[in-house]
């Protein structure tokens, strides 16, 4: 049963893998790519095979079901899973392959030279012998989340015991700050008692804190002037921007944090001698923490505007999405299950605080408890992402044991 599961599996995530669904941080429609539209479709039209009902696709990509269950008294429970996938710079198309891991360093693409040293990802070194799904090297793998999308999927296709309802939602654009998940409606599409994402990491990880988040930018207006006449006159945007930065602890930043550390984090400038526009992004777990975060982007915004008087500096911060425990109170069901569901097929749990973001945190803003747990993926956002398939296996039965036991 297990080999045959894990056939199913892993044909149904070439099939969606062969569907290019990136999307594009830079467009503001939602979704942000005209392919997320072929993979929802691709979506609406299975679930419709399999006997789904109120199957909803909508003008943003956004896949709505729902399974009836046979227990009426059962918890109306959902799951969502995005659609699209990370643009990272490398190619939107993706060639899955599957090797056995044998100790070895494996070539990925022998045309290109690419390999996955194992030196390099030790990560690799719990899977000796085991089957394992990557990519051609010329692209991300996208079992962020296209894995989940095909854990959610076969379940449908196979789920015959006794369950109640199962809500399914797949939406775009998570890859790009949650906007799909921002956007679903929880009265009418999504309306469940609680939920969960399948978006994370290794065997066993599962994930109830994660980062708080906002996006900041910075605009410096300078001063131009030719600099044969520049004294006294000229103001460097350039030079403004770098005076900000240089105010902010190099030691608090992503390549130097781990574990509950938050930081602030300069990704992206534009500039010339007019203007320079500097964006950053803010995360912490700790509420007090982030607003202290954000509360020292303005008082040093004041400082470089008070040391550039004939200059000007402009700040805006808006929150991205916020930590799912911000929402845990009473009920915690969808969390204590998720560790029920892992005991029963034999899974040891490993708790971490994401640092990072799931449409899990989106919705728990929403008032709706949305945990997540792992696909057994690593190496998200990497040309040397892999899926494991025995964990890929374990994924899709802790998800069926969910349904089992909230129906009892």
């Amino acid at each position: 049963m297990t080999d045959q599961l894990a056939s199913q599996l892993t044909q149904r995530f070439y099939r969606y893998l062969a569907v290019s669904s990136q999307s594009d941080a830079k467009s503001t429609t939602l979704p942000s790519t005209p392919s997320q539209h072929a993979m929802a479709e691709l979506l609406a039209k299975e679930l419709g095979e399999l006997g789904l009902q109120d199957i909803v696709i909508d003008q943003h990509a956004t896949v709505t079901a729902v399974k009836p269950g046979n227990r009426p008294d059962a918890p109306r429970i959902g799951f969502i899973t995005h659609i699209d996938t990370v643009d990272v710079g490398l190619s939107p198309d993706i060639h899955p392959q599957t090797l056995t891991f044998t100790g070895e360093d494996l070539c990925l693409n022998s045309t290109q030279d690419i390999w996955l040293r194992v030196a390099e990802h030790p990560e690799i070194k719990p899977y000796l012998g085991q089957e394992i799904i990557f990519s051609d090297g010329t692209s991300v793998l996208g079992a962020d989340n296209k894995a989940a999308v095909t854990v959610v999927m076969t379940l449908l296709e196979n789920l015959r015991g006794d369950h109640g309802d199962i809500v399914v939602a797949f939406v775009p654009d998570e890859e790009i700050g949650l906007r799909g998940a921002k956007a679903l409606d929880l009265e009418q599409r999504f309306n469940v008692d609680f939920a969960w994402t399948i978006d994370c990491c290794e065997l066993g990880e599962v994930v109830y804190e994660n980062f708080n988040a906002a996006a900041a930018e910075l605009v410096f207006t300078g001063v131009p002037a030719h600099p044969m006449s520049g004294k006294g006159v000229l103001v460097n945007p350039l030079l403004m921007a770098h005076d900000f930065i240089s105010r902010f602890d190099r030691l608090k930043t992503p390549e130097h944090t781990e574990g509950r550390e938050g930081y602030i984090w300069f990704n992206d400038m534009n500039a010339n001698a007019s203007r320079a526009v500097l964006k950053a992004s803010i995360r912490d777990f700790d509420l007090q923490g982030f607003d202290a975060k954000k509360q020292q982007l303005v008082e040093v915004a004041d400082e470089i505007a008070a040391r550039y008087p004939t200059g000007h500096v402009a700040l805006t911060i808006n929150d991205t999405y916020s930590n799912i425990s911000n929402a845990i109170g009473e009920d915690r069901r969808a969390i204590d299950l998720i560790f029920a569901a892992l005991q029963q097929v034999g899974v040891e749990p490993k708790v971490i605080p994401m640092r990072g973001g799931t449409d899990g945190a989106a919705l728990s803003a929403k008032g709706l408890l949305t945990p997540n747990f792992f696909t057994g993926a690593h190496n998200f956002h990497s040309r040397f992402e892999f899926l494991p398939v025995p964990s890929f296996v374990k994924s899709y039965q802790v998800a069926e044991a969910l349904c089992y036991l909230a129906a009892k």
